[in-house]
């Protein structure tokens, strides 16, 4: 299996070049104003701590970026407390004097501190931070000062604890009962978990935290090591001997704050402080337990771990899913306290790396594949870089100017011995007080018996004596009046003291009463996030279960649909063949019934005729029969045939007229239901211009202009009975059709058994009369007899013609 990666290090490689191509760049971003996240990725024991922390004479990255932001912000750093951090992820900007007030409260506290110059670091971590290359930073701006602050957490069992606090971490543990449940025990204190916050900015951070601002890096591992280190939770399993068994999480933050326009002090506006951080998180390895031999809190920590780097893939497969195909999908970062912190990075609020630790052994091949695709399945997602905040505009080389322009001032001070200025210098109050007095005679003696010299400078030192009491006297005066001042005003000070003692007691029972306060709305707090945590696990299970059963419910109601379609489609097909049936059943029994009725008739027939020649026979009193005519007399003379009306025709009944269209291009709608049966007779009705349908439709009725209904029934002889209907189509207002019916024409076909016969001819020849009653007038009116088919219709079959007898 092949894998790509921007950059790959093989089982040699020196701590150095890994930080030079992966750390370095995120720590100049760090000192530009801008975040980072680096954290380590693999199977247990693959190396994750040693890359991050390092070993005696071989620093890890920690110690490498710690040594970095201190070689390059040195000579620029801020003096301690001018840079304080908020409780709500922000930072605020003291001043000198405010600055120096805190560090001498922090000093009057009873805490043994020993000083930066004289600490002695602990030779168990004192190689580690020992890096000889003293890697630096490119850009830096010189007019801004800087302030280090570090913090270092755990999140563990998917609980954040603070590695930093003083409480004491890991006091007795409770006993534990049959139930599973810790027996009361008063000197157990359990470590007190931290939340997650969201800042005015959206940036996510613990509430609650410690975070030490440190000098050096020597004193940052130094609170790595000792105050952190020392608690994280390990432990020994079947495949490593030291596991951690939680992920942490070492932040570094850089305040960093322009100087004002001299140069001097820093620029007290909180909008121009830039405070970017660092994040370097040391992640537990995912492990099976099968391997592991985890059993009771191993086994519970074990799978916490799993599930929390289950999640970390989960988001970025949903942020690399919504970047490929455009979906906007929601990313679960809450499912997880390390997804949930590090929201902004993954949003694009900072650079993003990852080492992927990889152990050659054979029995971590499984996972190590796992590791492996989610790794590179992880350089496909892409995050916003944070636009560049704007400068402050103030001129820059503001420090070099002023550091140049001090030295020479102290120069020119040394050279002169007195303050230098450009102008005529101003006198002293001292220079004022000594011209005030009587100007000093001359006092060279140039002659022995000079009496006048001496006298007049006696008289101007008394003079000046003079003036001198008379000073020393006022100034004993302004001396015990301002004594009196300072008396009085140490009194009103001390009142004042007091007063303002009172004040901060009754302030200080405020605040001991409101901290009670926000002690238990947190704990409130604690209680209805875990809450809402469950709740919205139990939402989801419920959507889960809700969209399942939505699936499910629409697959049956798919299923119905199809069975009820296949169901109407069926009934529909089964209708139309029980109707086809019925109708040609119906057909069947009619033009049997009628071929029988027929076929009665006939026989009956048959018989009157026969019945009506015997009775003749034995009636008459002839003794001799007559003499029967030949063939070629009957050819040379024929009867006269009886009037017979044709096998089958085609009757108008009403009206008797004939009727003709009003226009000849008018168009008819040729209505003829399907049950219509062809009756095969000669005359049928003929409709020009038609437009033959099955039924009316509004589309055939706005195209014509006259309307024909065939209407079939049976007459009450048996016979097929024929009704058109016709009527005129005209529009109504509504834009519509509608049909008024005018004329009936009725069509009836016939039988000719069903006439009335006649015995004789209309007119018969009285001479041929006796010869030709012997013989009945059927062969004589039937020279063309008619024959049914069986199974035809009501037309004729076959025709006979005969000749008459």
């Amino acid at each position: 299996t092949q894998y790509s990666f921007k950059e790959v290090f093989g089982t040699v490689v020196v701590q150095k070049e890994l930080f030079d191509v992966v750390a370095k760049p995120l720590v100049e971003d760090l000192i530009r104003g801008k975040n980072g996240l680096l954290f380590t990725y693999g199977v247990t024991g693959s190396g994750k701590t040693h890359t991050m922390t390092g070993s005696p004479g071989d620093g890890g990255l920690l110690p490498r970026c710690l040594a970095m932001i201190f070689n390059s912000i040195g000579p620029f750093q801020a003096k301690r407390f001018v840079f304080k951090l908020d409780d709500k992820n922000g930072v605020d900007v003291q001043s000198e004097v405010e600055a120096l007030l805190e560090r001498q409260r922090r000093d009057a506290l009873p805490i043994p501190k020993t000083p930066a110059g004289k600490r002695q670091l602990d030779p168990e971590f004192a190689d580690m931070i020992d890096v000889q290359d003293h890697c630096r930073a490119e850009e830096v701006d010189e007019d801004n000062v800087y302030g280090v602050f570090v913090s270092y957490i755990e999140i563990y069992n998917n609980y954040i604890y603070d590695l930093l606090e003083e409480a004491p971490f890991d006091s007795i543990k409770p006993k534990w009962n049959n139930c599973n449940t810790p027996v009361r025990n008063g000197d157990f204190v359990p470590p007190q978990s931290k939340i997650l916050r969201e800042d005015q900015n959206h940036n996510m951070y613990v509430a609650g935290c410690t975070e030490v601002e440190v000098k050096s890096t020597e004193e940052a591992f130094e609170v790595f090591w000792r105050a952190g280190q020392k608690k994280r939770r390990i432990a020994n399993t079947q495949l490593n001997r030291e596991s951690s068994r939680s992920h942490s999480v070492f932040i570094i933050k850089l305040a960093q704050a322009p100087l004002d326009a001299d140069g001097d002090n820093v620029l007290q506006e909180k909008e121009q402080i830039i405070l970017s951080q660092l994040s370097l998180v040391d992640l537990a390895g995912s492990e099976r337990t099968n391997r592991t031999k985890a059993e009771g809190n191993r086994l519970r920590e074990a799978g916490n771990i799993n599930q929390s780097l289950m999640t970390l893939r989960t988001c970025i497969e949903v942020l690399r899913e919504n970047q490929l195909y455009g979906t906007n999908k929601m990313v679960p970062y809450r499912d997880s306290k390390l997804t949930h912190l590090f929201k902004n990075y993954f949003d694009g609020e900072g650079k993003v790396r990852m080492i992927v630790c990889v152990n050659p052994k054979a029995e971590d091949y499984e996972e190590s594949l796992q590791v492996m695709r989610f790794a590179e399945m992880t350089q496909e997602v892409e995050v916003a870089r944070p636009m560049d905040r704007p400068l402050c505009g103030l001129t820059p080389g503001r420090r070099l100017r002023n550091q140049a322009f001090r030295e020479e001032l102290s120069r020119k001070l040394e050279l002169r011995g007195g303050p230098v200025g450009a102008g005529p210098e101003e006198p002293s109050a001292a220079e004022l007080f000594f011209q005030s007095f009587p100007p000093l005679p001359s006092c060279e003696l140039l002659d022995i018996n000079d009496d006048q010299t001496l006298p007049k400078l006696i008289e101007a030192l008394e003079q000046r004596h003079k003036m001198r009491q008379m000073l020393a006297e006022e100034f004993a005066k302004n001396v015990l009046a301002f004594k009196t001042m300072l008396q009085e005003f140490d009194s009103s000070v001390a009142s004042k003291e007091n007063y303002i003692q009172g004040k901060l007691a009754e302030k200080e029972k405020t605040i001991t009463g409101q901290r009670t306060e926000l002690e238990r709305l947190e704990k409130k707090i604690k209680t209805l996030e875990y809450k809402i945590e469950i709740l919205e696990k139990t939402a989801t299970i419920y959507e889960e279960d809700k969209r399942n059963l939505q699936q499910e419910l629409e697959s049956k109601s798919q299923k119905l649909q199809r069975q009820a379609s296949d169901k109407r489609r069926l009934e529909a097909r089964l209708q139309g063949m029980v109707a086809e049936t019925s109708l040609k059943w119906e057909k069947e029994c009619e033009r049997r019934v009628a071929a029988k009725q027929l076929e009665m008739q006939n026989k009956l027939w048959v018989k009157d005729e026969k019945l009506k020649q015997l009775k003749a026979i034995v009636t008459e009193p002839r003794a001799e029969r007559p003499e029967r005519p030949s063939r070629e007399r009957e050819r040379e003379k024929p009867l006269p045939r009886s009037v017979s009306p044709s096998p089958a025709t085609s009757t108008p009944v009403a009206p008797l007229r004939p009727r003709r269209s009003r226009s000849a291009g008018e168009r008819w709608v040729d209505h003829r239901p399907p049950s219509h049966v062809p009756t095969e007779t000669l005359l049928q009705p003929r409709v020009p211009r038609a437009i033959t349908v099955e039924a009316p439709s509004e589309r055939a009725l706005a195209r014509c202009d006259r309307y024909l209904l065939t209407h079939q029934e049976l007459a009450s002889d048996g016979e097929i009975q024929t009704k058109l209907i016709k009527g005129d189509v005209f529009k109504t207002r509504g834009g519509g059709q509608a049909v008024q019916f005018t004329d009936i024409e009725t069509l009836k076909q016939e039988s000719p058994t069903g006439r009335k016969r006649r015995s004789s001819p209309p007119n018969p020849d009285p001479a041929g009369d006796a010869a030709e009653l012997e013989w009945t007038d059927v062969e004589t009116r039937c020279s063309v007899a008619v024959e049914m088919r069986a199974g035809s219709a009501l037309g004729p079959g076959f025709q006979h013609h005969a000749q008459p007898k």
